[in-house]
């Protein structure tokens, strides 16, 4: 899917363009070196939130997870909690750059908030990053009280390779028979390697095209690049979509993850889940981290403090 300058949303056209000269090339040592600038927002505050990081063990080896905990300055009993993931491609990216959206989700709804600083594709392939998202979650699950947050009311979100995460986490705790999740925030989300529906094919857009995705999806996957492809690493996969949380979801109509995320939505609605779903005219990918000012960004936003403010009123696990 070829897009032209035009097609941007006027606000969106800078920004793109800038960043297209940032993202000079897509290759794992380009990757490698957009990583080491997102490390660097590690261990990054926020004025008028409770932050704080913990160190949880991982049961598998007993190494240890880095998780990041965001909260109101005002502790508040049976808030709902949330496990975020953020962005990256699953490459790169640290808890800390989803705090902008953290700090609007917890001014909405007292919220506690949950940021696994998963295991990266370029250190560990799939399925570590879903198996330190599980850890995380468990461990929220077991210590509720400490958080102040429901038993009933943990949800989960992300964006791009987060939100294929959430995605991947919720499908996993069902199948197992794990953690019941109320909600989960899927925002533009990662969900489908084999690159087949039209805006994922040849798709030049600024910040995430489908040169970058292919490399993405390749480190992500590993050894199961070209194979049986589980689920639990491209949620598109799936092909039983029922007991699934209900949903929101937002996409831009001119970037790789379009199709993928309007198959993903239908799916769920035919299995009867209930989503709220936008897709935003003129909009490349991560369009509302590129300009917040935006117009269009502004819609997005809003669209999602709704849903997710009727999902505290109403949804229980």
């Amino acid at each position: 899917m070829k897009i032209e300058h035009k097609m941007i949303d006027k606000q969106l056209r800078i920004p793109g363009r800038i960043f297209k000269m940032i993202m000079k090339s897509s290759s794992e040592a380009n990757f490698r070196q957009l990583r080491k600038k997102s490390d660097n927002l590690g261990g990054k505050k926020v004025k008028g939130l409770n932050c704080s990081e913990k160190w949880i063990t991982r049961r598998q080896d007993g190494t240890g997870l880095r998780i990041c905990i965001y909260r109101s300055l005002v502790s508040s009993e049976g808030a709902a909690g949330i496990l975020w993931m953020h962005g990256g491609g699953y490459a790169m990216g640290v808890p800390e750059s989803s705090l902008g959206l953290i700090r609007k989700l917890i001014a909405e709804s007292g919220c506690v908030v949950v940021a696994p600083d998963y295991r990266l594709s370029l250190d560990a392939p799939y399925p570590a990053a879903l198996d330190d998202c599980h850890e995380a979650l468990l461990w929220m699950k077991e210590h509720t009280g400490e958080l102040g947050i429901r038993d009933d009311q943990l949800m989960v979100g992300g964006e791009s390779a987060g939100g294929g995460l959430a995605a991947a986490v919720a499908l996993y705790e069902r199948d197992l028979g794990g953690v019941k999740i109320a909600f989960q925030m899927l925002l533009y989300p990662m969900l489908d390697d084999r690159m087949m529906n039209e805006s994922a094919k040849e798709n030049n857009a600024p910040v995430w095209d489908s040169d970058a995705n292919r490399v993405a999806w390749g480190l992500y996957l590993a050894d199961f690049a070209g194979k049986d492809v589980p689920p639990y690493a491209a949620p598109a996969r799936a092909t039983d979509f029922a007991g699934l949380p209900p949903t929101v979801a937002f996409v831009g109509d001119l970037e790789p993850f379009r199709d993928e995320t309007i198959l993903y939505v239908r799916n769920l609605r035919d299995a009867g889940v209930k989503v709220d779903f936008e897709i935003y005219a003129g909009c490349y990918h991560a369009f509302d981290r590129m300009n917040p000012y935006a117009e269009v960004s502004r819609k997005a936003i809003a669209f999602l403090m709704k849903s997710f403010k009727y999902a505290v009123e109403h949804y229980y696990a």
